[in-house]
């Protein structure tokens, strides 16, 4: 039976089981962790062996306290669960799973030779088709395997335009138009590079990738064409503990990645997430079964080749839609608290409308990104909490952040002001948490 999250051609979508409303900030009970060892396990705790910055993990736990079972004993009868959401990607684990899988792909020859690389994406410009065109050669037959682990030339150039957008020779790799609030078509690239394999080989490659990523040692590095990039990967401790602590504790819990679905799957039934809580990229699959250039669509916005992708406010979107059952352009705007997230946890300018949608706690890991951190340290509502990197954090960024000026993310590409939500400009941060 196909991977019930991944999309047939000719079906409609697939929906996840539906998922009751996080309780209302208005609602939730207030509890004092000291209050909060009542007989029969009602008021799970964090781990206190496990190290978080300063008083984070007392903000947790009170948290944790107020919308569980804790301060709300019918969530195990029936009653409304709250919901949290974790980014992926730096923010569960220490670097990226989809960088893992794609040079575990390129160093094994499970690239197929697309009919033209133009066809890849939308977006793909005539500069780079020629430049992957030149690297990759003709010589393999269209479908089949491109010889990646000796052509330094070909994983050079694919990793390249999967990583920054451009070509080895510096060119723009993607060109046009689209919004730059719900997708970057170097992310939605990725389930598009894996055009042809069926899911459970695209999840065979994830796992083989995982086994190698979690063996080597910490700092490690792997060579990809001429790209030195991390050649490891960790599950960070207190976040396996945050997740478990949050099911013990009546919630929801779901990963939202921007990364290629049957990657995250393979990744998240680790930490006890199950394919029904992991949203990313849903890849439309062929008569065949194949996966094909085209995804799932959101809000409105049908099956496409890359238009709408868990990324900025597509997290909302895919969140609103998935979890919370709201359909159509509806799915793109922030909802009344009944309907949003209790926890949002990221470490990216790609997470902060879903995390600054949450209406309990907003957990963000320090990686220097700029809007992101913004929204952070300033801190509007009183209710973020700003951890650096558990493994290998940052050092202190000097010169702080631009918020007043180019720090936001505008549809069009370009950078502004970061606006609170009554309209006023967010004054340049100082970086303090790392």
């Amino acid at each position: 039976m196909r991977n019930r999250n991944i999309l047939a051609l000719t079906l409609a979508a697939a929906t996840l089981a539906a998922v009751p409303a996080a309780l209302p900030a208005a609602a939730a009970t207030a509890v004092h962790p000291s209050d909060s060892r009542t007989p029969g396990g009602h008021c799970p705790q964090l781990s206190k062996k496990l190290d978080w910055y300063g008083d984070n993990r007392a903000k947790l736990q009170r948290m944790i306290d107020e919308r569980g079972r804790c301060a709300n004993r019918g969530l195990g009868h029936g009653g409304k669960r709250p919901v949290a959401a974790f980014d992926w990607d730096n923010t569960v684990v220490k670097n990226d799973v989809t960088d893992a899988t794609i040079a575990w792909s390129l160093r094994h020859d499970k690239i197929l030779r697309p009919k033209s690389w133009k066809s890849t994406s939308k977006w793909l410009t005539d500069d780079a088709d020629r430049a992957l065109t030149k690297a990759c050669g003709t010589d393999v037959p269209v479908g089949r395997p491109l010889p990646t682990s000796t052509d330094t030339d070909c994983a050079d150039e694919i990793f390249e335009v999967r990583e920054d957008g451009r070509t080895m020779s510096g060119a723009a790799a993607f060109a046009g138009e689209w919004d730059h609030r719900h997708t970057v078509p170097q992310y939605a690239w990725v389930p598009q590079l894996f055009a042809g394999h069926t899911v459970p080989e695209l999840e065979s490659y994830a796992a083989k990738a995982r086994k190698e990523a979690l063996a080597a040692p910490v700092g490690a590095t792997q060579t990809v064409g001429t790209h030195e990039i991390p050649g490891y990967v960790r599950y960070y401790d207190q976040q396996r503990d945050l997740i478990r602590t949050l099911k013990r504790a009546g919630f929801d819990v779901y990963i939202v990645s921007a990364g290629s679905e049957p990657v995250a799957e393979v990744w998240s039934k680790s930490v006890g997430i199950d394919r029904a809580h992991t949203i990313a990229i849903r890849s439309v699959l062929d008569g065949r079964g194949r996966i094909t250039p085209w995804n799932q669509g959101c809000g409105g916005v049908p099956v496409n080749k890359g238009e709408a992708i868990p990324y900025i406010d597509g997290k909302r979107c895919f969140i609103n839609q998935e979890i919370f059952k709201i359909k159509g352009k509806s799915a793109w705007e922030k909802q009344d608290q009944s309907r949003r997230i209790a926890l949002g946890g990221g470490d990216a300018d790609t997470d902060v409308t879903f995390v600054g949608d949450a209406t309990g706690a907003h957990l963000v890991l320090n990686r220097n990104k700029s809007e992101f951190m913004c929204r952070a340290y300033d801190n509007a509502d009183g209710r973020w909490v700003v951890n650096p990197m558990f493994i290998e954090p940052m050092p202190h960024k000097s010169g702080g952040y631009p918020c007043a000026t180019s720090a936001y993310n505008e549809h069009d590409g370009r950078k502004g002001p970061v606006l609170r939500e009554d309209g006023s400009v967010v004054p340049d941060q100082r970086d303090s948490v790392y």
